[in-house]
């Protein structure tokens, strides 16, 4: 367990929090095996948006109750998720995130969203764990420029130009523990030097009032609470891990969700 309103200070202060347990080693363990099988079957699933429709103990984790009881203090009563991912550097790999914010494109009318970064095996400073400004939550949208740098794990390689690093912290996690961070918060990540993959399953989480404003084929699924404003449409929750039916449309979604956030 964890301090609960402690954690939600110092969320609310910094725009970010870690660590935070969510399940034991054992546990994390138990999904990355089932993970690294699932690509056995079907491929890398490394940046693949709405997993949870896919796979029934994404959904499980999505939902579990020391993620959720943080999100309800940050978001209200009523949450919505709205995408999955898992975000794998393979070991010894260029692959790297620059500084960026991750709400500047992806067309939601309001900034009441939380991002939650479990990690599935160690994220260190070797291994490339994530790096965040504190209080840059503050500062609403920074303008970001776009690159061409094939290493960057970002759709448009985008990111922001002349940030202060000094103050920059490292949030290092145990496999088991997540990072919570705000949508405007400044963060990065370095290449995995390690060698080991770095996994970490990625939550996004928003209140139900918020809108997507570029179309109106974006989809969630309320996971606490009622959602009275019914502004997305529902994603489809799996009967079975990989079930054909499911898996034809996760393809569609994941097109939709890049055509969103990359644009």
């Amino acid at each position: 367990m964890y301090d609960l309103d402690l954690s939600y200070k110092k969320y609310q202060k910094d725009g970010f929090v870690y660590p935070i347990p969510v399940i034991d080693l054992k546990n994390a363990t138990q999904c990355r095996i089932k993970l690294e099988d699932v690509e056995k079957k079907i491929g890398t699933l490394h940046y693949k948006s709405k997993v949870h429709t896919i796979l029934t103990w994404v959904y499980e984790l999505a939902i579990d109750n020391n993620i959720l009881d943080l999100v309800e203090k940050i978001l209200g009563p009523n949450i919505l998720l709205h995408n999955s991912t898992f975000i794998i550097k393979e070991a010894k790999t260029p692959s790297h995130v620059s500084w960026h914010q991750d709400l500047t494109y992806w067309g939601f009318s309001h900034d009441d969203q939380v991002s939650v970064w479990l990690a599935l095996s160690p994220a260190n400073e070797l291994s490339g764990a994530m790096q965040m400004i504190p209080e840059s939550h503050t500062s609403g949208m920074i303008a970001h420029i776009t690159t061409k740098d094939k290493n960057n794990v970002l759709l448009q390689g985008q990111k922001v130009e002349r940030v202060n690093e000094k103050n920059a912290i490292h949030c290092p996690l145990l496999p088991g523990e997540a990072s919570f961070h705000h949508g405007w918060t400044l963060h990065r990540s370095k290449p995995n030097r390690s060698a080991d993959r770095r996994i970490g399953l990625n939550f996004q989480y928003l209140a139900t009032h918020v809108k997507q404003t570029k179309h109106n084929n974006d989809s969630a699924v309320c996971v606490r609470g009622f959602d009275q404003y019914n502004n997305f449409k529902i994603d489809q929750l799996p009967k079975q891990d990989l079930d054909p039916v499911a898996l034809k449309k996760f393809i569609i979604l994941d097109k939709l969700y890049k055509g969103t956030a990359g644009s």
